[in-house]
């Protein structure tokens, strides 16, 4: 990578910019680092920001401020973060850290906005972090940046949003100065020395609100208006306004606002502006992607309203175009993400001056032109992003219109969205929200709720929740057999669903008497040969082999594979992974002899159908590793893992968890064939990546943790071993509790370790206690619980 960098689009600057000595935020140095500043609205006499929702200039202002840092060369890293929502912020951080430390394909989102907050409070790199209009505090919980070499800027409405940042310091930004306004004016209409006559007044009349005065710049500078022509039609303009009490609290840009709309809307081609105006106030002010605006459903919309012949992309575009030349939106032709801004003041402005029909009208074509817009697949993150916030936004002002008669499409997409992007947190907290709006609004039974629910469920489980995914399974399959009777396929898909879950969560039992129950009815309702059937006896195998009844596992799976073969055929994706599933079965069995020879074959058919770089085909590979191990040929087991990992590294990056997975298990078969030296930079590596890319308390790090301990503890290094095991099991009482079956062999491995090195009262006391928590938790006949007390009585025996 070639420093410095620049990740997410900065707003582009105002025509004609200039510096606000004495009301802007200040020199580029006025930030110092480690310090959090906030820009907020300054109040006026009564305490309410000037223009109502702000137009000070906070983003110009912020902006202005990071290229003056940037251009300095004072800057190795900038980040611009459209601080709308908090999918927003975590998308913007994990496109960082890949600019940073190289793309991490696959990467978990939140587990990427985490290495990022690591990298900037551990890096000797300056930094600047802005978060533009940010609302609500909870958007930043445990996102707040901090670093002695970074700086963070923030633009908010209230000082409030920032509260949680490290020591913010709020700064009000208020309007123009008399001279800042008059610098703006002359800047901003050269040529005709008399036009900035009546400057003075025309700024006086609009507060000097830099918002207001750039609209009316704009108009004048597209129609060779002078300021007193100008304000002479202000007056006219905000007199007919003035009896409008909606207009009330935006006098003055709903008067320029309206005045500009006025002269786009007779600028060929005649009669779209006003139209296009509309769409653009109901998406989102950080930043529209141009296709949406451009979009067939644009584009029908416009058509209704031209009055002329249909209205194709050119004409659309030239609408948008000519709302920028009259100073109601900016256009930022470097941006697919964030093509057209309009200032939330002025979409304010214009739904104010809508006719509640036209609102509608309006809202349901944005709907439909976001969702036309949205890409089917392989779109850049920061697309979705734009996609996700201008839906948010349109839900936001036009909710009611979202949901009626039901449920518009849209809204479903970016949930699916914040699935597929891995936004886990996001993602369940916005099922939860649909599914609370849909029950309410169209009804515990509607189709609509029902996928919610279904969708909720699937989040939590993607999230790691399977108890709360239980619930909501629970939920959805009294709603199913309510609605639509016990024996429905729908209802056996959820109650199949259920069983899953419960599966994740350890509810063994009753996992498996549900599993049996589904596949009864749907051997009944569909028949045995049914692929709905033979996926639900897999569900089972699946189910029984979790709870370690291996020979009924592999019983059911020679079942479903019989099944598949004869109804789906030999290569079939089902059938492959149902081959791949008893191979499974009969290695967890301890079968190696039957399992090698399917996972061979699975190998074979996934390099044949789908190519040796298939994720599919990369898994069946590290599979057959296993078995190979398993069965003690660690000759094939060690190339195969080295394969693995070459394959993982290549395909899916050297930071993708499953490649770091691949080095942990090439360093578990060269431990296994006593190749210490080959093994022990694999464990070190493993543990820093996880550290690195997964932070310290996640689980697999703990593991990877304790693992590098046992091959130091195994290569006699028992000054290495010792730190990591008593590191490993504090990090397991705390990260997984007292009881926790990790926890209970942590500290049965620290008594091991301590015992070999001589500490034997400390290794008696540690044994003593391992015993009896395993007896507590786990019962008197647990393998564990033997395994503590045959250890206990050999160190008493010596």
């Amino acid at each position: 990578m070639t420093w410095p960098l620049l990740s997410g689009p900065i707003p582009p600057l105002a025509d004609a910019h200039v510096p606000r000595h004495e009301t802007g935020f200040g020199a580029p140095g006025s930030v110092a680092p480690g310090e959090t500043a906030v820009l907020v609205s300054a109040s006026d006499a009564v305490g309410k920001p000037p223009g109502g929702l702000g137009g000070t200039g906070k983003t110009q202002l912020a902006a202005a401020f990071a290229r003056a840092l940037w251009e300095a060369k004072a800057l190795d890293l900038l980040v611009w973060v459209n601080a709308a929502g908090r999918d927003a912020v975590i998308t913007a951080y994990a496109e960082a850290i890949d600019q940073v430390s190289g793309p991490r394909s696959g990467k978990v989102p939140e587990l990427a906005a985490s290495a990022f907050l690591t990298w900037l409070a551990e890096t000797d790199r300056a930094w600047l972090v802005v978060l533009d209009d940010l609302s609500d505090p909870a958007v930043m919980e445990g996102l707040w940046p901090e670093g002695p070499r970074g700086r963070v800027l923030v633009t908010a409405r209230d000082p409030g949003a920032a509260i949680q940042a490290h020591k913010p310091r709020v700064v009000e930004v208020g309007a123009f100065s008399p001279s800042e306004a008059l610098a703006y004016l002359s800047a901003r209409l050269p040529g005709d020395a008399g036009r900035p006559a009546g400057a003075l007044d025309l700024a006086h009349d609009l507060g000097f609100l830099p918002l207001a005065l750039g609209q009316a710049a704009a108009l004048m500078a597209d129609t060779g208006l002078g300021c007193a022509q100008y304000l002479a039609q202000l007056t006219e303009r905000r007199a007919h306004l003035a009896a409008a009490v909606a207009e009330a609290s935006l006098p003055s840009v709903a008067a320029t606002s309206t005045l500009a709309a006025e002269t786009a809307e007779q600028i060929p081609p005649v009669g779209l502006a006003r139209p296009a105006l509309a769409l653009v106030a109901m998406l989102d002010p950080g930043g529209i992607p141009g296709t949406v605006l451009i979009s067939q459903a644009a584009c029908a919309y416009l058509s209704r309203h031209s009055g002329a012949a249909p209205v194709d992309e050119v004409q659309a575009r030239a609408a948008v175009y000519n709302l920028a030349r009259t100073g109601l939106v900016t256009i930022d032709t470097t941006s697919a993400a964030r093509t057209v801004r309009a200032h939330a003041l002025v979409q304010a402005a214009v739904r104010q001056n809508l006719l509640a029909s036209e609102r509608d009208e309006a809202a349901r074509a944005a709907a439909d032109a976001l969702l036309q817009a949205w890409p089917s697949r392989d779109a850049p993150p920061s697309f979705e992003q734009a996609l996700r916030d201008c839906t948010a936004r349109l839900h936001q002002v036009a909710g009611r219109v979202l949901w009626a008669p039901e449920c518009h499409p849209v809204l479903l997409r970016a949930g699916r969205s914040l699935d597929a992007a891995g936004l886990a947190g996001p993602a369940t907290a916005y099922w939860r929200s649909m599914l609370d709006t849909s029950q309410r609004r169209l009804g515990p039974g509607h189709a609509h709720t029902i996928l919610a629910r279904d969708r909720l469920a699937a989040a939590y489980e993607a999230a790691g929740r399977p108890g709360d995914a239980v619930a909501v399974h629970e939920e959805a399959l009294a709603e199913r057999e309510r609605v639509l009777g016990t024996a429905h396929p729908d209802t056996l898909t959820t109650r199949a669903s259920l069983a899953r879950a419960l599966r994740a969560a350890g509810r063994t039992q009753d996992a498996i008497s549900l599993a049996e129950h589904t596949l009864s009815e749907s051997e009944h309702v569909m028949g045995p040969r049914h692929p709905d059937t033979l996926t639900a006896r897999g569900d089972l195998a699946a189910t029984y082999l979790s709870a370690g009844m291996t020979q009924e596992a592999i019983s059911a799976f020679q079942g479903t594979l019989a099944g598949r073969e004869q109804v789906l055929g030999q290569v079939h994706p089902d059938t492959l992974a149902g081959r791949g599933d008893l191979a499974h079965a009969y290695r967890v069995a301890g079968q190696p002899g039957d399992a090698v020879p399917l996972y061979e074959r699975v190998l074979a058919d996934r390099e044949r159908a789908q190519g040796p770089d298939h994720p599919d085909t990369i898994t069946a590979r590290a599979n057959l590793a296993a078995a190979y191990r398993l069965a003690g040929r660690l000759r094939d087991a060690i190339p195969a893992y080295k394969r693995t990992l070459a394959d993982r590294g290549r395909v899916q990056g050297s930071d993708h968890p499953d490649t770091i997975t691949a080095r942990a298990n090439l360093a578990d078969a060269y431990f296994a064939a006593y190749k210490f030296k080959d093994a022990l930079p694999l464990y070190e590596q493993t543990l820093a990546d996880r550290e690195r890319a997964q932070g310290p308390d996640h689980p697999d790090t703990i593991t990877a943790r304790g693992n590098l301990a046992s091959a130091y503890h195994s290569a006699r290094k028992l000054a290495q071993a010792i730190p990591l095991y008593e590191q490993a099991l504090a990090d397991c009482e705390r990260v997984r509790g007292p009881d926790h079956p990790d926890t209970l062999t942590s500290r049965s491995n620290l008594a091991h370790a301590y015992h070999t090195v001589g500490r034997m009262a400390e290794a008696l006391a540690i044994f003593k206690r391992t015993l009896a928590d395993c007896e507590r938790s786990l019962g008197a006949d647990h393998p564990m619980t033997q395994a503590a007390r045959e250890n206990l009585q050999a160190v008493s025996q010596v």
